[in-house]
């Protein structure tokens, strides 16, 4: 069947990409609902401070690899039968994780939830790129925000709940999601082609290494707080290279090195954008502890103060991307940098005794940056890249995003490996303060001769 004669089958696309849209923001909304849990959870099962960093960074960790692998098994097997697939993984997790009698179990179900929600944006863009032909980078655009800034939702959404039925509820608020998505998907979605898999060839070893890579690279920064490991240093940096250059002459490569070489410009956007989520994440992961720790708000005070990095983070959403139409990417981007600096050295005069006006109105400004920066790195993103190249790309920005997820959550270890108490949040606070400031010159760099979006 042509993809022709199947653009004819998706009779009504709204409905098809609301079920994608429900489908993708499992992904960002389970990597943050659980940090307002963390307390809760941490107490249950008798935690340590680096033990329940492995939960959340676990699933970053397992969603980076994932999310180009499955993106490449879905065009060869079919992206509806892996869209849905993934739903049925998430809604077994969903069930089963508030079950978890220990630590362990509660990671394995994690671990398959992450696996669930890494199928849907990539199969979700297939079926867009499939049987949407109209304003169809729009749509990708739009679902790519889906997936990215809905996780400031987390936290706030998670706060409400546990406040009514402990940590546990979080996992079942992703069931109306699942059947809604999964109705629509069944019946607005056309049937996939047949396909046969002759041609595909997984990259097991690049794979392999990919995920030991990242792994390594993840215990190297969560033991810094006991003194360089060299070693463990020497060995990541050695692993990263003998990646490097297998996947370089890989013909079908699980990450194309290649193209990120040839593509410098691609290459810095996911630099940046890895930057900018290390800075954001790290404000979802580290704030409810804090807010529940050492100002002693309840869950559900908790998920109203983080509603300020959600709320403004959605809100500055269409003013920039106007802004961007207008005045080109670099103003916009560095506006957003700008602000990002300000508002993480104002988080410098957050302590134990700050009201909760001031504390909501820093967060709200690292919120307007974040909103800025994600819709200006994504549509910079796609001005770099062919539509044919767009699939490759964003499942590559997706990854990024994940490895900014990964040091985000490392950071959180080290930092508070002592305790979550003012000292270690200000510590952790000028590193976020160096980060954000690095930012700027590769803002410029990448910007370099880009006029507004809507010119020629």
């Amino acid at each position: 069947m042509s993809v022709t004669k199947n653009l004819s089958l998706a009779k009504n696309r709204n409905f098809l990409i609301v079920a994608i849209a429900l489908g993708v923001i499992l992904n960002p909304l389970n990597t943050t609902m659980i940090t307002v849990a963390l307390p809760e959870i941490k107490n249950e099962f008798m935690l340590s401070s680096k033990d329940i960093t492995w939960l959340i960074a676990s699933y970053f960790i397992i969603s980076a690899i994932f999310l180009p692998l499955i993106g490449k098994i879905s065009d060869v097997f079919g992206r509806k039968k892996i869209f849905l697939l993934g739903l049925l993984f998430v809604g077994i997790s969903s069930f089963t994780a508030p079950l978890s009698p220990n630590m362990p179990f509660l990671l394995a179900m994690r671990a398959i939830q992450a696996i669930g929600t890494s199928a849907l944006y990539p199969a979700g863009i297939g079926i867009v790129r499939s049987y949407i032909e109209k304003n169809q980078n729009r749509v990708i655009a739009t679902l790519s925000v889906f997936a990215t800034t809905t996780a400031a939702f987390g936290p706030t959404i998670s706060g409400l709940l546990i406040q009514q039925g402990g940590w546990h509820v979080i996992f079942y608020i992703n069931f109306p999601i699942i059947i809604i998505s999964a109705i629509l998907a069944v019946i607005f979605i056309p049937k996939d082609e047949k396909r046969t898999a002759g041609n595909f060839r997984l990259d097991g070893i690049g794979i392999l290494l990919f995920s030991f890579l990242i792994t390594i690279w993840m215990y190297f920064f969560q033991t810094l707080d006991s003194g360089l490991n060299l070693w463990v240093l020497i060995g990541s940096i050695a692993l990263t290279l003998l990646f490097y250059f297998f996947e370089k002459k890989k013909a079908e490569p699980f990450i194309d090195v290649v193209f990120l070489k040839k593509n410098l410009n691609v290459t810095f956007v996911y630099v940046q954008y890895i930057l900018s989520t290390l800075i954001f994440f790290a404000m979802l992961l580290s704030m409810p502890i804090y807010l529940q720790s050492v100002l002693l708000l309840d869950s559900k005070q908790t998920g109203i103060m983080m509603l300020s990095i959600s709320i403004f983070g959605i809100i500055i959403t269409p003013i920039a991307t106007r802004f961007i139409e207008k005045a080109g990417w670099r103003i916009p981007l560095l506006t957003g940098g700008i602000i990002g600096i300000a508002g993480v050295i104002l988080l410098l005069t957050v302590n134990q005794g700050s009201p909760l006006y001031w504390i909501f109105f820093v967060l709200s400004t690292i919120g307007v940056s974040n909103g800025i920066l994600n819709i200006g790195l994504q549509t910079l993103l796609y001005s770099f890249v062919s539509v044919a190249e767009t699939g490759t790309v964003s499942g590559l920005f997706m990854t990024s995003r994940f490895l900014g997820n990964i040091l985000a959550s490392s950071l959180f270890g080290v930092m508070f490996a002592t305790g979550v108490n003012d000292t270690n949040q200000n510590w952790m606070t000028i590193i976020l303060i160096v980060v954000s400031v690095i930012l700027l010159p590769g803002i410029l760099y990448v910007t370099k001769g880009k006029r507004a979006a809507n010119t020629p």
